[in-house]
C-alpha cells in the first residue's frame, strides 16, 4: 500500500464519523483568543433548544455556535445540560459583549436559572468551564468564524 493510501485509509474513519455529526465540517470553527475551536453550529430554533442537552462531555477544544436571526438580549440556561460551560455573548461584529463563566449543570428542569447576557447579543459561543479563564477573556475580545460558518445577515 502506498504511504498516500495509507495515510488516506487512516483518516477516513474519522472523516465519517465527523460526516455524521452536525456541523462537524472541516471549516466549521471559531478562533478567540488566539485559540481554535471546532464548533457545531445551531442557527434554527431547533438546533438552538437542543443545544448541548444530555451530552456527559463536551471534547477539548470543541464548543457550540449559536447563531441568532438578530442582535438582541439573550439568555441561556442549562436544562438537561450535564457538563458545566462557560457562555459568551457576542455582538454583530463579533466582539464580546458579556460572558457567564463556570455554569453548572442543571438537572431541575423548568427550575434551572438563566443566564442572561448583559448587552445585546447575536452570536453564543459554549465552551468547556474555565476556557474564559484560562483565554484570558476580556470585554471586547474579537471572534473570527471559519469560512465554513455564514455571518449572520
Amino acid at each position: 500500500m502506498t504511504r498516500a493510501k495509507r495515510a488516506f485509509s487512516s483518516l477516513l474513519p474519522l472523516l465519517l464519523g465527523c460526516a455524521a455529526l452536525p456541523g462537524c465540517a472541516g471549516n466549521s470553527w471559531v478562533e478567540l483568543g488566539g485559540q481554535r475551536y471546532a464548533v457545531e453550529v445551531a442557527d434554527d430554533p431547533e438546533e438552538r433548544a437542543r443545544g448541548l442537552m444530555f451530552r456527559d462531555e463536551l471534547a477539548a477544544g470543541t464548543g457550540m455556535l449559536f447563531i441568532h436571526e438578530r442582535q438582541e438580549p439573550q439568555a441561556y440556561w442549562m436544562k438537561n445540560t450535564r457538563i458545566p460551560l462557560d457562555i459568551l455573548y457576542f455582538d454583530d461584529s463579533l466582539a464580546l459583549v458579556s460572558q457567564r463563566r463556570n455554569v453548572p449543570p442543571c438537572s431541575l428542569g423548568d427550575m434551572c436559572p438563566s443566564y442572561p447576557s448583559n448587552a445585546p447579543a447575536r452570536y453564543v459561543l459554549e465552551l468547556n468551564a474555565g476556557e474564559a479563564a484560562r483565554l484570558g477573556l476580556d470585554a471586547g475580545a474579537r471572534m473570527a468564524l471559519g469560512p465554513g460558518i455564514a455571518p449572520a445577515r
